[in-house]
């Protein structure tokens, strides 16, 4: 019989690697396995398995006879453990419910605590523990956890019930109810869940289990958590484990508390222990944001015993994983209990300083350190701080907590459907300003350039979220006052600040202003520096950058760009008089008067071919003959039209009747590309002559000689490549001939249409070089336009047909089958042709592992995404030596 349910202790007897128990228990149950294995104080309990979860699912999301069979099982084996019995008033067995996916998802799943208790066994219970407070302060959290979680009940209706308690007798907090209060809040909330199902709330603890079991399963499958694996590239094949574990309570007495703690400091790295504790608390409450928490560092003088137990696990537990961990922790009556321990999410100032000095103590090598750090992390290095000056005369209004650093400026929104409201109609400085945030406003935080509340700590829900995605944070700004209802943000000053003002948050200080200030590109240097030459020494796949543009080229150089693997030479004539030209030259009916109008664009492009080399020097420079879809192109207006015939000697009539023609149906797949250079060879034979001039007065200017590499973009037969190789190869040894140097140049393609892959081998007899765009190449691949994807692409993510945006991650079992093929195809004809891509793909991470394993030459990508594909490539090169 196939097993699904295991222990913990049975979890720790496992002879698998960790990453294999996290496969199959999941990432919070594979730890409170490792954690019992080494003899910690961890609550018992038992794991149902990511295999079950998979199962439910297939079960059409029903837990099977069998299933539940070994639950109940297993819990029976965990009341022999505990000494308690599940549903007896006399020595009940309470539990906690959470889901604990491979990958940390944090609040995307759901949790229900205090599972077990009923009317009977809560007047029990609160008698034995002579705590009537504690008891029915536990049950009335579980009702409303199991209302919202399990059945689907909205919060509000419990929450508005409590708020009116409370107002009705006077309270501010929620720990100024007494314990005939939370009596009767429990009769209000069973009340109320009576409204939503008549049936009322279940006494039986057998069916809360299997409802709640149920009901975390079901949570993998909800949008935030759909979203959440999207945005962070988690199979939702993977599935999630349940985790039963016996409740230890935070909130039983004033010698009880519950905190969240890391290893070492997550926004800047410093070997320091971090965190927050709430006494007479529950967990829920530290990470909610409901009651702002104590600093860790306090607990000394509160519990000195207690925290002198959690430092030398805090110990343990870094020397065990390697890394920096983000524990949970509760005291009950002075006995400390641990509760779940993960590799902490951190900024990446802090993911670079906790790996480089991991190295510099011995406790890791530098192939172990280059895989702690998210590529994508890096993201976070690279975006704006304030400007010195404006952020001096600028003034705060207030200060709350700085939970995730950087800078950001924006307009007020108060929602998160208003800030994805607000980005649909083009608006893109936003900052989203809530009481608290949810796991529900994951995709608003996503889009916004920053977050500010007014509840919650440094491990509140905004605070790690934020984090976890690079965006400038500040929390626990209690000084404001938010009206979500109003759409108003009151400042202390009294100045109230509505949806569309500007304010400016800085995530290192904590520090809010009312104004917009200034942002300005960072500086990096010291760990980075130090961390990137480690992953240049690893790597074998060479980084490029895609430029157009000497700045964007110069920038790329300092992020260390090993040349341009693409320069699209059609973003060189966006500048006004450039463009009047180029229309000139698009819609010229006669090769002499395109020739005449070539001859005004070649010193743009001489020109900036110049720059170009200049800027790389010694590195490689592929530049990509024109590939214009012609509609983004055309005149539009007759404001347009009318100078543009009058320099081409054209009625206005004649010339907009040219331009109808030019019109296309399917201007992406129409004449554009090397099909352009077949029609009118003169362009091939202009773009050759700028390419080949610009690079001999570089290369007499400088001393270094400079070998040119032209792409013919959107071949698909080998006889097109020809046939423009032809003017190109003609044109090139003219000039270089007349100049006296020495001079090599390469010509090669593009592979953008399948059946380029499929023909590579032909391909390759003309081509010295391939480069994939895999943005035409997905596009035709799937049938479907990326400009027009994004409408239908989110049907998809909530139907599991797709996982993440093609565009954005490579199709591997589609498009990277074709890239494959060509690779071998093209290696057997020219087995030293050289091998990029030159796609937005290039900086994605998993698409950089995918290139160095199929044996690409290098990658190219944007200049702000270079450092990223360094250590991509890097943790590719480290990953293939296992």
């Amino acid at each position: 019989m196939e097993k699904f349910v295991y222990l913990f202790k049975e979890g720790a007897a496992l002879d698998m690697p960790l990453n294999k128990k996290k496969e199959l228990l999941g990432g919070k149950g594979a730890n409170l396995a490792e954690m019992t294995g080494i003899g910690l104080p961890v609550p018992q309990g038992f794991t149902v398995s990511t295999e079950a979860c998979t199962k439910y699912y297939e079960d059409g999301a029903k837990i099977s006879d069998e299933l539940k069979a070994e639950i109940l099982g297993k819990l029976k084996e965990l009341e022999e453990i505990t000494g308690r019995n599940f549903g007896d008033p006399n020595n009940p067995l309470l539990v906690s419910v959470r889901s604990g996916a491979r990958e940390s998802m944090p609040g995307m799943m759901d949790t229900v605590l205090n599972l077990g208790l009923s009317d009977a066994v809560a007047k029990q219970f609160a008698a034995d523990t002579k705590n009537e407070r504690f008891v029915y302060d536990s049950y009335r959290r579980f009702i409303q956890m199991y209302a919202d979680v399990v059945r689907g009940f909205p919060k509000s209706a419990f929450e508005h019930q409590f708020d009116a308690i409370k107002e009705a007798k006077g309270y501010e907090f929620d720990t100024d109810l007494t314990a005939e209060d939370l009596k009767e809040v429990v009769e209000v909330y069973k009340k109320e869940f009576a409204k939503l199902d008549p049936a009322g709330f279940p006494q039986d603890p057998i069916e809360q289990l299997l409802g709640a079991v149920g009901a975390v399963f079901g949570s993998w499958n909800n949008d935030r958590a759909i979203t959440y694996r999207r945005l962070n590239d988690i199979p939702g094949s993977w599935g999630t484990a349940v985790n039963v574990q016996q409740m230890v309570y935070g909130n039983r007495s004033d010698m009880s508390g519950t905190g969240v703690a890391f290893t070492r400091n997550p926004a800047t790295g410093e070997n320091v222990l971090y965190g927050e504790y709430l006494m007479n608390a529950q967990g829920e409450d530290v990470v909610a944001g409901i009651r702002t928490p104590n600093p860790i560092a306090t607990l000394a003088d509160t519990m000195p015993d207690c925290y002198e137990q959690f430092q030398k696990i805090c110990d343990i537990l870094e020397e065990h994983y390697k890394d920096m961990q983000d524990m949970e922790f509760t005291i009950e009556d002075g006995k400390l209990f641990m509760l779940q321990t993960r590799n902490g999410k951190r900024t990446a100032q802090a993911a670079l300083r906790i790996a480089v000095e991991m190295v510099d103590e011995g406790m890791i090598d530098k192939d172990q350190a280059l895989l702690m750090v998210d590529p994508k992390a890096l993201d976070q290095l690279l975006h704006p701080n304030f400007d010195d000056a404006a952020y001096k005369a600028a003034k705060a209004v207030a200060t709350g907590l700085a939970a995730s650093p950087g800078a950001a400026t924006g307009m007020v929104y108060f929602t998160a459907e208003d800030v994805m409201e607000a980005s649909e109609n083009g608006v893109q400085d936003m900052i989203l300003v809530r009481n608290e945030t949810s796991p529900e406003d994951i995709e608003g935080m996503n889009l916004a350039h920053g977050i500010l509340t007014v509840r919650g700590g440094m491990t509140s829900h905004a605070a790690v979220v934020a984090r976890g995605m690079g965006t400038c944070c500040v929390s626990g700004c209690g000084v404001l006052k938010v009206s979500e209802a109003d759409k108003t943000l009151t400042l202390p000053n009294g100045q109230v600040l509505t949806e569309g003002d500007w304010i400016s948050l800085n995530g290192s200080t904590g520090e809010v202003f009312a104004e917009k200030i200034k942002t300005v590109a960072p500086e990096i240097g010291g760990d980075f520096a130090t961390f990137m030459e480690w992953a240049d020494a690893a790597r074998t796949l060479k980084v490029r950058t895609n430029a157009d543009t000497p700045r964007d080229a110069k920038q790329a150089r300092e992020f260390g760009a090993e040349g341009i693997g693409l320069c699209r030479t059609e973003h060189m004539f966006f500048d006004e008089e450039r463009i009047f030209n180029f229309r000139r030259m698009i819609t010229a009916e006669t090769v002499e008067a395109r020739e005449e109008a070539l001859s005004k664009i070649l010193p743009y492009q001489r020109s900036d071919f110049e720059a170009l080399y200049r800027t790389m020097g010694k590195y490689g420079v592929t530049i990509r003959f024109l590939d214009p879809p012609l509609h983004e192109f055309l005149p539009h207006t007759d404001e347009e039209i009318a100078p543009l015939a009058e320099s081409l000697g054209m009625t206005f009539e004649a010339l907009k009747e040219r331009v109808d023609s030019l019109k296309e149906f399917n201007p992406m797949m129409g004449h554009r590309g090397c099909r352009l250079a077949v029609t009118y060879p003169e362009i091939a034979a202009m773009q050759t002559r700028a390419v080949i001039e610009a690079a001999i007065n570089v290369s007499k200017e400088t001393g270094t000689m400079i070998t040119p590499e032209i792409m013919i973009p959107l071949v698909g037969e080998v006889k097109e490549l020809a046939f423009v190789k032809k003017t190109v190869v003609a044109v090139a040894d003219e000039i270089i001939a007349a100049s006296g140097l020495d001079m090599d140049y390469k010509v090669g393609t593009m592979i953008e249409i399948p059946r380029a892959a499929l023909t590579a081998d032909k391909i390759a007899e003309e081509a010295e070089f391939f480069s994939f765009g895999t943005n035409d190449l997905t596009q035709m691949t799937f049938g479907f336009s990326r400009d027009d994807a994004g409408k239908f692409l989110t049907d998809y993510y909530s139907n599991n047909i797709y996982e993440h945006d093609p565009f954005a991650t490579i199709d591997v079992d589609g498009v990277g089958q074709l890239v494959k093929i060509a690779v071998e195809k093209g290696k057997a004809t020219r087995p030293d042709i050289k091998l990029g891509i030159c796609g937005e793909h290039g900086g994605d991470p998993k698409t950089v592992e995918f290139c160095h394993n199929v044996g690409l030459t290098y990658v190219s990508c944007s200049p702000f995404r270079v450092p990223l594909a360094r250590l991509a490539a890097a943790q590719a090169a480290v990953k293939a030596k296992k």
